[in-house]
């Protein structure tokens, strides 16, 4: 165990999935933090955007901490073998671990963290009835109910050895869940109310994302007026 955030940061490529997320994607990659277990997933069309979203992961998670990433443990699959990855990380002083050929169990953390967020997709989808692109808004779903759960890895949550203090639980859906969402046109609250879906959470802004099945459309409500069916449990 690391004895500090971001001192050793697992990452994995999981991919290509049968069936392509809403927006095309067919990868998604993770990194987690080996000190605190908290993880990010990002959404990929192509395996080569692993650097790319390495990139971004980086700006956010050294902003976020005052900390610089010191050591990143991957297999040895080819997106962290390119010549711009492998440069990258010697100029920012990141030291690369790569696991020896055929041991990916050398890469245990991120590897069962893939495994178990394509367990927890699998079963949330299967008492659904969305439409199996949905799998993507599923697994950042799945993404933060991991940060938030208790893990036998670490002494408190991954969200509260992160950030500095316990996670708040009263915003937390179930995922799929039915809700008459009251929609705003203009500054005004709409009379009418629309039956949607709950499918997540918008990283850029308060509120949730809905799915209206009726017009086959996800939008972001931030003030809707949720009528029934949808608390937690």
């Amino acid at each position: 165990m690391a004895n500090g955030l971001l001192d050793l940061v697992h990452t994995d490529v999981c991919g290509p999935l049968s069936i392509p997320a809403r927006g095309g994607f067919s990868y998604f990659i993770t990194f987690i933090d080996d000190h605190s277990r908290y993880g990010y997933v990002y959404l990929m069309r192509y395996k080569s955007k692993a650097f790319g979203r390495f990139k971004e992961y980086i700006l956010e998670v050294e902003n976020q901490t005052n900390r610089k990433i010191k050591a990143l443990r991957s297999d040895r699959c080819g997106e962290y073998l390119s010549g711009e990855f492998i440069d990258y990380l010697k100029e920012n002083g990141i030291l690369s671990q790569w696991t020896p050929p055929g041991t990916p169990q050398l890469n245990g953390v991120a590897e069962r963290r893939n495994r178990t967020l394509l367990d927890m997709v699998r079963s949330m989808m299967s008492f659904t009835k969305l439409p199996p692109s949905f799998w993507g808004y599923a697994l950042e779903m799945e993404a933060k109910l991991l940060n938030i759960a208790p893990s036998k890895s670490v002494p408190q949550t991954p969200y509260e050895i992160w950030h500095g203090k316990p996670a708040s639980y009263k915003y937390l859906r179930v995922w799929g869940s039915p809700a008459y969402v009251k929609r705003l046109v203009g500054d005004k609250l709409d009379s009418r109310s629309t039956l949607c879906r709950f499918i997540g959470y918008p990283k850029e802004t308060a509120g949730y994302y809905f799915y209206d099945p009726a017009e086959q459309m996800i939008f972001v409500e931030e003030r809707s007026i949720l009528e029934k069916g949808f608390s937690i449990g």
